[in-house]
């Protein structure tokens, strides 16, 4: 791609980017001894529309499965979801009500391996049902990780569900 070349070293930009996730602060509040946050987004922003930051997370947890002695793609996982309020600037059409919890705003679905990193993820309003997020989950699984044949999960997601995982 033509252009002006790249201003900063990548590795001031991860460095930034790693910054921004591990603290959970806005761009914007990025410390001064890091390059200009408009930069470092664009950076990020160019990366993530590439692929390559889903490309490095899933090297990245291959090495540290390899480190473990554990084959690179996982063989059995872990599903569970968690409730989180919205706060009122979350569009409505974006979260729900979670009667069992009486939680009004979002649910994250979680699929993890057995050491606990990450394989998906899924953000619903928070009505939508463990069951019918994780159809969505496993779906995604099964085509990414051949070699995922166990799955554990609790009591909220019995049901349809088991029906449906024994068929597909």
């Amino acid at each position: 791609m033509a252009g002006r070349p790249e201003g900063y070293c990548h590795r001031h930009m991860i460095d930034a980017v790693r910054y921004v996730v591990d603290n959970g602060i806005k761009w914007r509040a990025m410390p001064s001894d890091f390059p200009p946050w408009p930069r470092v987004y664009a950076f990020f922003a160019r990366w993530r529309d590439a692929g390559l930051v889903a490309e490095l997370h899933d090297w990245l947890r291959g090495a540290v499965r390899d480190a473990e002695g554990r084959d690179q793609e996982p063989s059995a996982a872990v599903i569970d979801s968690q409730s989180v309020k919205a706060d009122a600037t979350v569009a409505f059409t974006s979260r729900g009500f979670d009667a069992g919890k009486k939680i009004n705003g979002r649910k994250r679905h979680l699929l993890t391996d057995t050491l606990g990193l990450l394989l998906a993820v899924l953000v619903t309003p928070a009505s939508t049902s463990d069951r019918d997020a994780a159809r969505i989950l496993l779906t995604a699984a099964r085509d990414r990780f051949g070699r995922l044949t166990l799955v554990w999960a609790d009591g909220g997601y019995t049901g349809h569900l088991v029906d449906w995982s024994a068929h597909s």
